[in-house]
């Protein structure tokens, strides 16, 4: 159903980043540090999907 779609959207999102952005073993140490690397891991996720969703990123390119 509805739900079960936006879960998994939200799920790809974070499995992203664990795998890609480097949050599965993170080095920095702080809340401050983590919540910056988060932000900017969800912010370069954001870029990536509105690229492909738009057509012009591939994603052969990573």
């Amino acid at each position: 159903t509805t739900s079960l779609k936006i879960r998994k959207r939200i799920e790809e999102g974070f499995g992203w980043l664990k795998t890609v952005g480097g949050l599965r073993k993170t080095k920095l140490i702080g809340r401050a540090k983590l919540s910056a690397q988060l932000l900017l891991g969800f912010s370069v996720y954001n870029l990536i999907r509105l690229g492909s969703l738009s057509g012009w990123w591939r994603g052969s390119h990573v």
